[in-house]
């Protein structure tokens, strides 16, 4: 067990700090002061808080600590600690951890018995939930989905029956094979796209995602998804749903593909293995 009482150990502290997402103005008085007193902020990207830290007088010392040299950059970190410096550590925009890098060095630190201390601040996940319209009552982070489609739609069908309210991280340069896959997987959901959050250019796009990809080709921006949770139930386990799948591969053999096409089809729909479905179909398993 670890029991952490923030401020009442003389050790020293690494701060998690979260930085504005876009509008300066997030930025909090608690978070400046911090960044200010701390002996070394480690950043995702320095060009980037130097920016941030420039705008409000901060001088600090700064280092890098990013996705490619986090396990190294964790140790280092560690040693500051150890040697009585305060750390704080920040990640482009928002908080770290949250699909950026920090969760190897909160790790470390936790376990050499040093505080992590949150610095609360702005998040686009929580932004774009409370404006999308959808319930908020329950809901679920998911961050990205892999680049890769076939990688994507699995983890789709792992989501599918999952009956909260689920948010996503997209680029923009992926945003249309994202919702493809989405409609594919979960049907013509209700969905909200929040792109450029807290700027100039701040915009909540409500609709179907159908609706959603007949606009997308003219949308930019950095961009988060909030998509209503599912109404369906589940069936009880894959057994039971193999009746179904052997029927909509006979219904895809009726169209006219030959018996593999139309395994390689469900397989990826459904997001399983090729080999498992061909096993399935041909009772060989």
């Amino acid at each position: 067990m670890n029991r952490q009482k923030s401020f009442e150990s003389d050790k020293p502290i690494l701060y998690v700090v979260a930085t504005p997402i876009g509008n300066l103005q997030e930025m909090t008085p608690r978070a400046i002061s911090v960044l200010e007193n701390v002996d070394v902020i480690a950043a995702e990207d320095t060009r980037n808080t130097k920016k941030l830290l420039a705008h409000f007088g901060i001088h600090t010392k700064l280092i890098s600590h990013h996705q490619h040299n986090e396990t190294q950059s964790a140790n280092g970190l560690l040693e500051l600690l150890r040697q009585g410096q305060n750390v704080a550590l920040v990640s482009d925009a928002g908080y770290p951890l949250i699909s950026d890098p920090g969760w190897v060095v909160t790790q470390k630190v936790i376990e050499e018995g040093f505080s992590v201390v949150p610095i609360s601040g702005s998040n686009a996940m929580l932004n774009a939930l409370v404006a999308s319209g959808l319930d908020t009552k329950h809901f679920m982070f998911y961050g990205f989905l892999k680049s890769q489609e076939k990688e994507r739609i699995k983890e789709l069908n792992e989501l599918k029956y999952f009956p909260y309210t689920l948010v996503f991280y997209e680029a923009p340069h992926r945003i249309k094979k994202m919702l493809n896959s989405c409609l594919q997987v979960f049907g013509n959901r209700q969905i909200c796209l929040a792109r450029e959050l807290t700027k100039k250019h701040e915009e909540f796009i409500r609709g179907t995602i159908e609706e959603i990809l007949d606009i997308i080709d003219d949308i930019k921006g950095e961009m988060v998804i909030v998509v209503e949770g599912s109404k369906e139930e589940k069936l009880p386990d894959e057994t039971s749903a193999m009746p179904l799948i052997h029927d909509q591969i006979n219904s895809y053999i009726e169209t006219g593909l030959t018996t593999n096409e139309a395994i390689k089809r469900v397989a990826k729909e459904r997001g399983l293995s090729k080999n498992q479905i061909y096993k399935e179909y041909h009772g060989l398993s």
